[in-house]
């Protein structure tokens, strides 16, 4: 990974989007900062659309689209994307699988859920699982004290021996029944929204992110980078970014967009 300020500036010249996990990567310990915010003020008068990649649930994912100056975002690690039109003043919500496909999908999960809880001690259920649609997020370090990762490595085993994916971020272990992730619905919305094949310019995005489940990110764009705490998965990201900051979670956001337009 080469230091972000390194970025050569006929590149700078070509990004027109910005993707951007959030947990620990908008974040420090759990809050976003004001220099956040504004970086994301000064992407979008640049021109540059930012659009949210997470694992949040669709609650969040509704608000955030409404309030934030972004131009889009998927949520819960590919299960959906929302774009709110300003003019129509409208939601515009695509989902991977259907309301009905969901619905059967949560009673599986339900199971899933049991067996975690019954058997792992120390980790409980994400307190933002209420708003979620798609997924079942299990909480390892976030409302709890930290779980080692050898215990989240069982975590994911139960999704997987279900027949469930299972990704683990910064915070929660993330598990669904499905075959896509963040990169595959973030190619729909591209295509839905903003008419692009990100195939054809994706050396025109930037993706930043911090952890193992922001690999597939990490693979396909060739200007991914990642925050300093990235490196506290050394060794268990599938693929590490081309790029990394100084700074950790926000401040790392807040020094690539610094970097990006100076």
């Amino acid at each position: 990974m080469k230091p972000f300020r390194q970025f050569p500036d006929h590149i700078k010249k070509r990004i027109r989007y910005v993707l951007t996990d959030i947990d620990d990567t908008l974040t420090i310990n759990g809050r976003l900062l004001s220099a956040v915010f504004a970086g994301m003020e000064r992407l979008k008068n640049a021109k540059i659309r930012i659009i949210p990649i997470t694992g949040r649930p669709a609650g969040w994912c509704d608000h955030m689209a409404r309030m934030w100056p972004i131009d889009g975002l998927v949520g819960e690690n590919g299960a959906f994307y929302f774009s709110y039109d300003d003019q129509q003043k409208k939601m515009l919500r695509r989902y991977w699988k259907t309301e009905a496909e969901r619905k059967q999908d949560r009673k599986r999960l339900e199971k899933i859920k049991a067996k975690i809880l019954n058997t792992i001690p120390g980790c409980r259920v994400a307190a933002d699982q209420a708003y979620r649609e798609a997924d079942l997020a299990i909480d390892f370090c976030e409302d709890v004290p930290p779980l080692p990762m050898e215990t989240v490595d069982e975590i994911v085993d139960y999704f997987k021996d279900a027949g469930a994916q299972a990704k683990i971020s910064s915070i929660h272990v993330n598990g669904w029944f499905g075959e896509y992730d963040k990169l595959s619905m973030t190619h729909l919305l591209f295509e839905d929204i903003f008419d692009e094949n990100l195939d054809e310019i994706k050396n025109q995005v930037i993706f930043i992110g911090d952890s193992p489940n922001d690999a597939p990110m990490f693979a396909y764009f060739p200007h991914a980078v990642g925050v300093a705490n990235v490196q506290r998965f050394s060794g268990q990201l599938a693929c590490e970014p081309a790029w990394i900051t100084e700074g950790e979670g926000g401040n790392g956001f807040a020094e690539m967009v610094k970097t990006l337009l100076a």
